[in-house]
């Protein structure tokens, strides 16, 4: 069975109608607020290792776990220190998973070239000069595959970890079908073949620009709060 690792679970929850934000950055040691640069406070985690941020709105967006747990664990441990501090906020906050963010391997070389013509355009977008993987999109589950040239594959957009494993089943099987699947790899690897770190990690879903890949995940997060 392939091998799938959870990089990132980006998840969002409300703790009221509202915080105060000044308050919030007292309240937690360490935490970033420069309301001029972006409109939340970022609280970095060493323990899980994850990012809380929180916005005034009282929306807040949990990025950087590896799995649920930790995302629980870590609104936990900040509602209580913001609970502690004088503020008001809810008790047992509703947490939604936004996107998860996995990595797999298909343990064999393949040629996104030819991938890119047998799966159709209207599915896939490969522009090596300006990314070195190829996006493919899935409809069942709705999810974004990245799939490099050493057989190294990202997955995203996902909300539960079935659809990640599912998705992989479907890409993998689809290549195997159409015979694109090499056995063994090269020793040799190219630096464009390899996963880049931002993408393991990435709270983004690639939209249909390519240069989108590379958005912050602050832009997401904003996003989910607004």
């Amino acid at each position: 069975m392939t091998r799938i690792r959870i990089e990132n679970v980006v998840a969002s929850t409300s703790l009221g109608d509202e915080l105060d934000l000044h308050a919030v950055a007292s309240t937690l040691s360490g935490a970033e607020y420069e309301p001029e640069q972006f409109p939340g406070v970022i609280y970095r985690l060493k323990e899980p290792k994850t990012a809380i941020l929180l916005f005034r709105s009282g929306k807040v967006v949990c990025t950087g776990g590896k799995s649920m747990r930790q995302v629980v664990e870590s609104v936990r441990i900040v509602s209580e220190m913001i609970r502690k501090g004088g503020q008001k906020i809810l008790m047992q906050p509703k947490i939604q998973v936004q996107n998860i963010v996995a990595t797999s391997d298909l343990e064999s070389e393949i040629n996104l070239n030819t991938i890119a013509v047998t799966l159709g355009l209207d599915r896939v977008e490969y522009e090596p000069e300006q990314f070195p993987g190829l996006v493919c999109r899935l409809t069942e589950p709705r999810v974004v595959v990245l799939l490099f040239g050493s057989g190294k594959l990202v997955c995203t957009g996902a909300r539960r970890p079935s659809d990640v494993s599912l998705s992989i089943e479907k890409i993998t099987k689809e290549l195997q079908d159409a015979g694109l699947l090499r056995r063994g790899r090269s020793r040799a690897r190219s630096e464009a073949d390899r996963v880049p770190r931002s993408f393991r990690s990435s709270a983004t879903v690639p939209s249909s620009s390519l240069s989108d890949l590379a958005a912050k995940p602050e832009d997401t997060a904003t996003a989910l709060a607004s």
